[in-house]
């Protein structure tokens, strides 16, 4: 079982983990020596079971708070899902609009060229 030395607070503490925690290990130090560093700071010196504990306490607190929101955004996209779906219904223009218009097209143009031609002189 591996053993780690952890930093929380300015102090060192070793710690014992299962084969392969020991990055889940240090990341989790990590987090508690981020709320432990500002309590030393403000405070001094504390004796190290109320260190721990208030930089705990604080941690929790922020994890409850993401808690919170996870359960609010699954909820939104619960609601979102359980929308009907959103149809957008584009107009399709049937092939014989198309086929009238490119006949209509050839008419006048046709048109066009006859009325050219009846205007040269000849």
């Amino acid at each position: 079982m591996p053993e780690l030395t952890i930093t929380i607070g300015g102090r060192a503490f070793s710690v014992a983990c299962q084969e392969g925690e020991e990055h889940f290990l240090s990341t989790a130090a990590a987090m508690l020596d981020a709320e432990a560093q500002p309590l030393v700071a403000q405070m001094g010196r504390l004796p190290e079971g109320r260190m721990l504990l208030m930089a705990g306490l604080m941690l929790a607190d922020k994890t409850a708070a993401a808690e919170d929101e996870i359960r609010t955004l699954r909820a939104r996209i619960e609601e979102l899902e359980a929308r009907p779906e959103t149809r957008v219904e584009v107009p399709v223009i049937p092939p014989q609009v198309t086929e009238t218009l490119a006949e209509i097209a050839a008419r006048a143009e046709a048109l066009a060229d006859r009325i050219d031609d009846s205007r040269r002189p000849a």
